[in-house]
């Protein structure tokens, strides 16, 4: 029995919450719980009941009340309040809430309050999916009860009862969930750090400080492990309170896991247990997820284990995965790629020829100059769509090595027409990759959304 855990719920009785944004962090389980131990509960968001369908219903049917449109956030008076990680820390209303005396919060912060057991946190701009879910992988080959969840998609909290003291918990964070927590992992991991979510931050300083709450808050007997790569990253070593392990592709690590200029992979002066080759799911962006991943496990995961998951493990959805092959064409649906960086360290870093690029989305005020260098040299026709497009396009025509024609540039609407195009541009032996290099909230829920909706499109071809 996780008697902290038990603890509070049962203090619950009486008391207030409003739960802000309902999504994917904020689910009804959640609210389900607060409701049983006596909390009075309201749920706020900007939503329309019509909006949110059939769990406007569910929702009530918890016993908890509906506080929906414009104003759902008006009169924040309820004693705990906790906000969706998409909504921004410092708006007047939290503000005004803190003011008040209200505690301000998230379902991960008081995860963290709650959990019994060593957590193992992941963040960073690119690859924190990937680095979680092998992270995850590596526990379970070493006989570990897993529980994994955060920004990955699955709320913990619902299970805080049912994870026992000698379980992990592995979870993926956000900058948007790091921004406000005051408690850090026991083992914390930064795959890298460049401009990202310039939209939601005031500014690019408030986004790296929100990362490095991942470990800021350690004891002496916490693990940082930081990506020597970046130069962001490893100015991070001198903050951490306890041990940090680099990971390199580039030079020597004492503590942590590095590659060598042949490709072998070891632990500090370790032999070599694994060559990059070996590693199943393809492109370096993934040796490197997989080099963070080690250093997290050093010393609790055989490195024959670690190879044995490296070997085996197929990834994620949505991170460079073949859709479909079609008159030999290879379709990939690369959605995760939210970022400039993503999509040029994933996708237009994995094959020796050009490739047919989908491109474009949600503007989240991030610098294309650098993916406009690369795409001459990697894309043979770019498809662009959304708000990204233009300036896409712009950085591209601005490049050094572009030729008009180099690649050939087209603008879409929609993801209809880009699938399309694709398929009547392609021949036999192309490569055809949704890999936006922008966020997808102008058109889809989230990348997700937009991922299935690539492969349900070339599914119908």
């Amino acid at each position: 029995m996780n008697r902290k855990a038990q603890l509070f719920f049962e203090n619950l009785k009486g008391k207030t919450a409003a739960f802000c944004g309902y999504g994917r962090s904020n689910n009804l389980a959640i609210i389900r719980t607060f409701c049983q131990y006596g909390a009075k509960v309201t749920v706020r968001d900007k939503r329309s009941r019509e909006q949110l369908g059939e769990e406007a219903n569910q929702i009530e049917a918890c016993g908890a009340k509906l506080i929906l449109g414009d104003g759902y956030l008006s009169d924040l008076t309820e004693d705990m309040i906790f906000r969706t990680p998409g909504m921004k820390f410092f708006l007047p209303e939290l503000d005004a809430a803190r003011a008040r005396g209200s505690a301000v919060l998230s379902e991960m912060e008081l995860f963290f309050e709650l959990c019994p057991c060593k957590i193992y946190a992941v963040t960073g701009s690119d690859g924190k999916t990937t680095t979680t879910s092998i992270l995850s992988e590596l526990l379970k080959a070493a006989g570990k009860r897993v529980h994994l969840g955060g920004n990955i998609g699955r709320a913990l909290l619902p299970d805080i009862f049912d994870i026992r003291e000698d379980d992990v918990v592995v979870v993926e964070l956000s900058s948007f969930q790091l921004i406000s927590m005051r408690k850090s992992a026991d083992i914390a991991v930064v795959t890298n750090v460049s401009p990202n979510h310039l939209d939601m931050h005031k500014d690019m300083q408030e986004y790296v400080d929100a990362k490095k709450n991942v470990f800021l808050h350690q004891n002496a007997f916490g693990v940082t492990v930081l990506n020597a790569d970046n130069e962001i990253t490893r100015s991070f070593a001198p903050l951490a309170r306890g041990q940090v392990r680099f990971f390199s592709r580039k030079e020597p690590s004492e503590y942590g896991a590095w590659a060598d200029e042949k490709g072998q992979i070891r632990f500090g002066n370790g032999p070599v247990f694994l060559r990059e080759e070996d590693i199943l799911i393809p492109g370096l962006h993934n040796v490197e997820n997989y080099l963070a991943a080690f250093s997290a496990v050093e010393g609790e995961v055989p490195p024959e284990t670690c190879a044995q998951v490296a070997r085996t493990f197929a990834g994620v959805e949505h991170r460079a995965e073949l859709t479909r092959v079609l008159d030999g064409v290879r379709y990939y649906n690369d959605s995760i790629a939210s970022s400039p960086t993503r999509t040029e360290k994933g996708m237009l870093s994995l094959f020796k020829q050009k490739i047919i690029l989908l491109a474009g989305g949600y503007d989240k005020h991030i610098p294309y100059d650098h993916l406009g260098e690369v795409i001459p040299r990697t894309v043979k026709t770019l498809i662009l769509m959304g708000d990204t497009g233009p300036r896409i396009e712009e950085a591209v025509r601005k490049a050094p090595d572009y030729r008009e024609g180099e690649p050939a540039i087209y603008h879409v609407s929609s993801m209809e027409q880009a699938v399309k195009l694709a398929h009547d541009l392609a021949k036999s032996g192309d490569i055809v990759s949704l890999s936006p290099a922008s966020a997808s909230f102008d058109m889809y829920r989230d990348f997700e959304e937009r991922g299935r909706h690539f492969k349900a499109l070339v599914a119908q071809l």
